[in-house]
């Protein structure tokens, strides 16, 4: 099974501060998280200065599932809710989302029209 992290309400996906400095951590090699005080937007800079924010994550990623289930409410920023889901591996999937409520959704869960 392959874990699949989403948030699961209206406002979007996100990560705390918390979260993206324990993904630093666990990611080591010099990476660190730093976060823009005019926004207090975070992100993450690897060993090459390169900046990474949240939206650039595999959501099957396994560091970034750890963190989830290390922090739970502690990972969410004030307009996420963070959730993880299991899919067989190897399954296609995408995220769909409307006003940042996401859901994880495989090949067979559309109806699809035969031409």
């Amino acid at each position: 099974m392959t874990k699949i992290v989403y948030s699961a309400c209206f406002g979007g996906f996100g990560l705390s501060g918390e979260a993206m400095r324990r993904y630093a951590e666990l990611k080591g090699n010099g990476w660190s998280a730093s976060n823009d005080n005019n926004f207090s937007f975070w992100y993450l800079i690897d060993e090459t200065g390169k900046r990474f924010s949240d939206d650039d994550f595999r959501r099957d990623d396994p560091i970034l599932v750890q963190v989830v289930e290390e922090l739970g409410e502690r990972a969410n920023t004030r307009f996420s809710d963070l959730r993880i889901t299991e899919i067989p591996a190897g399954t296609k999937y995408r995220i769909d989302e409307y006003d940042g409520n996401e859901s994880v959704l495989t090949i067979d869960d559309y109806d699809w029209s035969v031409a």
